[in-house]
C-alpha cells in the first residue's frame, strides 16, 4: 500500500473509534432520555436539569427528564435493569438506595454492581442533626449524654426506613453504645414540622432543616459533610466530633449493563464539563452540596466498595422491607 493511502486508511480508523457509532451513525444522534426517580423539584433536580441544558449544547441533542416516583426511589433502576437497552439514550439519576435495596429483601431484584453502567458520580446532600433552639442539647456530646441515661426515650426523625441517614445514625448510636428511638416520615419536611410541633427530639436529615436554623428555631448540632460549611461554622463535622464519617449520600448517573466504553467516555466527558460549568456550580454553592465528583472507573469502585458496606449494615441492624 503507498505510504499516503496507508496514511489516509489509518487516520480514517482512528476517526471511527474516535466517534461510537453502534450501527446508527454517529452517537449521539437522537435525544437521550434521562430517568429521576423522586417529584420535580429541590437540589438535585435543579442540578440536573442545568447539566443538562449544557450537555444538550455541547452533544447537539436534547436531554429529556422524566420524573418517575414511587416504589422507594427503584423506578428508574428497574427500568434500567428490565426494559432499557444498552445504546446511550435511556439514563438515570443512581443513588444509594439502589445498592442498599437488594439486601432489604428476598425478592429478586438485581445485582447493585453488574446491572448497571456507571457514567459519574454528581454530587450529594447535606446532611445534619438539628434540635429545637429550646433543646437542653447544646451540642451533639449533650444528645449522646441524654441517650445513655435514657435508653430508647429520645426520638429522631429522617426520611424512611434504610435511607442513608437513618443507618448513619445508628451506626453512631451503635459506636456509642446508646439507644435512640428512630421515626421514619416520608420525607425530611415532614420531621421538620413534626420537631417544630415538639413531635420528636431531633431531626437527622438532609437540609430541609435549615431555614429554621437561619431563622433561630433549631439548634445545628452536627454537620455530616467532610468539611464544616461557610454558611454554619460553629456546627462540627462528625470528623471534628471523632467519628471519622463523611456522610453525603453521593448520587451520580448510570445506564443498563453492557454500555459501549466509548459512548461511556463520550457522556462523561460531556456530563464532566456540564457539572464544572459556573451555572452548575453556582447551583451547588447555593445548596451548599458536597463535591462528590467520580469519573467512570472510580464510581463503579465506589459502588463496589459500597455495596460491601450497605450489606454489612443491614444484615447488622436487620433492615427489611418484606
Amino acid at each position: 500500500m503507498p505510504h499516503i493511502a496507508r496514511r489516509a486508511a489509518l487516520l480514517g480508523l482512528g476517526l471511527g473509534l474516535a466517534a461510537p457509532a453502534l450501527g446508527q451513525g454517529r452517537y449521539p444522534n437522537r435525544s437521550i432520555r434521562f430517568l429521576i426517580p423522586w417529584p420535580p423539584g429541590g437540589s438535585l433536580d435543579a442540578l440536573h436539569r442545568q447539566m443538562f441544558e449544557i450537555v444538550q449544547k455541547d452533544l447537539g441533542q436534547s436531554v429529556v427528564i422524566e420524573n418517575r416516583p414511587g416504589a422507594r426511589g427503584t423506578q428508574a433502576a428497574l427500568f434500567l435493569v428490565n426494559q432499557a437497552q444498552p445504546d446511550g439514550y435511556t439514563l438515570a439519576h443512581h443513588h444509594l438506595s439502589i445498592l442498599r435495596h437488594p439486601f432489604l429483601t428476598k425478592q429478586k431484584t438485581w445485582d447493585p454492581v453488574a446491572d448497571f453502567t456507571y457514567v459519574m458520580q454528581v454530587s450529594g446532600f447535606l446532611f445534619g442533626t438539628v434540635v429545637r433552639s429550646d433543646s437542653p442539647h447544646r451540642s451533639f456530646a449533650d444528645l449522646i449524654a441524654a441517650a445513655r441515661k435514657r435508653p430508647g426515650d429520645l426520638t429522631f426523625s429522617t426520611s424512611g426506613i434504610a435511607t442513608t441517614n437513618h443507618i448513619a445514625m445508628e451506626e453512631i448510636c451503635g459506636r456509642e453504645g446508646v439507644q435512640m428511638t428512630h421515626v421514619p416520615f416520608r420525607g425530611a419536611q415532614e420531621g421538620v414540622t413534626a420537631l417544630l410541633g415538639r413531635q420528636i427530639d431531633v431531626v437527622a436529615d438532609s437540609a430541609a432543616w435549615r431555614p429554621n436554623v437561619e431563622a433561630g428555631e433549631f439548634r445545628l448540632l452536627s454537620i455530616w459533610t467532610r468539611e464544616r460549611l461557610a454558611a454554619f461554622p460553629e456546627a462540627p463535622t462528625l470528623h471534628d466530633l471523632g467519628y471519622g464519617m463523611t456522610v453525603t449520600s453521593p448520587y451520580g448517573i448510570a445506564g443498563p449493563k453492557g454500555m459501549d466504553p466509548a459512548v461511556v467516555e463520550v457522556l462523561h466527558r460531556a456530563f464532566r464539563k456540564a457539572l464544572e460549568d459556573e451555572a452548575s456550580q453556582a447551583i451547588i454553592r447555593r445548596w451548599d452540596m458536597p463535591q462528590e465528583y467520580l469519573g467512570p472507573a472510580d464510581y463503579l469502585a465506589f459502588a463496589k466498595a459500597r455495596v460491601e458496606y450497605e450489606k454489612q449494615m443491614v444484615a447488622r441492624l436487620g433492615l427489611t422491607i418484606d
